[in-house]
């Protein structure tokens, strides 16, 4: 009776990453990958459950894009976007030429077929979206890019508009909008930002 019993421990089988790190091609078919990973430098990112806010926000966003968007332009949400072969990260909505979107089946854009990308900022992902992903989407060639925050004693989403600096690589921020988010590039944008307690 002198047996001696062992915990059995779960066990997790993750991927071991090739030396040369992962690329856009593993994102997208390694299997039993969380939704909304992304690659960033070669290293898979997995997101955390997303607040309410990040919800509501993407759809008022997505929303507004789509109602003024010129025929030449599509708005996506939650889509990867190739910067090169160790970068795919996954902007919460971009703005791609129309002839881009191949087929419902689709899984990626080429980065060179974005003219917006669009981070709402996480708790779990903030120097990411303040940081890392603004840099790469910079020096990809993205000619805008906005950053959304939640501000103010009743959340409200206040959107920082960049435009891209083709000489310094990096971007400059246009306007700050709280209240109203109106705009002619890319393209002509009115959103009433305020319309978040409606939704």
């Amino acid at each position: 009776m002198g047996g001696t019993m062992t915990a059995e421990l779960p066990t997790t089988s993750w991927p071991v990453p090739p030396q040369d790190g992962y690329t856009v091609d593993d994102l997208l078919t390694l299997p039993g990958l969380p939704p909304h990973t992304e690659l960033i430098d070669g290293s898979l990112v997995f997101v955390s459950p997303q607040r309410d806010f990040h919800s509501i926000v993407i759809d008022m966003l997505v929303a507004g894009l789509r109602r003024t968007a010129p025929p030449e332009l599509r708005v996506r949400r939650e889509m990867t976007v190739q910067l090169d072969e160790h970068n795919g990260p996954e902007p919460d909505i971009c703005v791609v030429r129309a002839e881009a979107v191949t087929s419902r089946q689709q899984t990626r854009f080429d980065v060179a077929d974005v003219c917006l990308a669009v981070e709402v900022v996480s708790p779990d992902s903030e120097s990411r979206d303040r940081d890392t992903k603004p840099h790469k989407y910079a020096r990809a060639g993205i000619q805008h890019f906005w950053l959304v925050e939640m501000a103010g004693a009743n959340d409200h989403p206040v959107v920082q508009v960049y435009e891209l600096s083709e000489i310094a690589q990096s971007y400059a921020v246009v306007g700050i909008f709280h209240e109203r988010l109106k705009l002619s590039v890319p393209f002509d944008i009115d959103i009433d930002l305020a319309d978040v307690d409606n939704l």
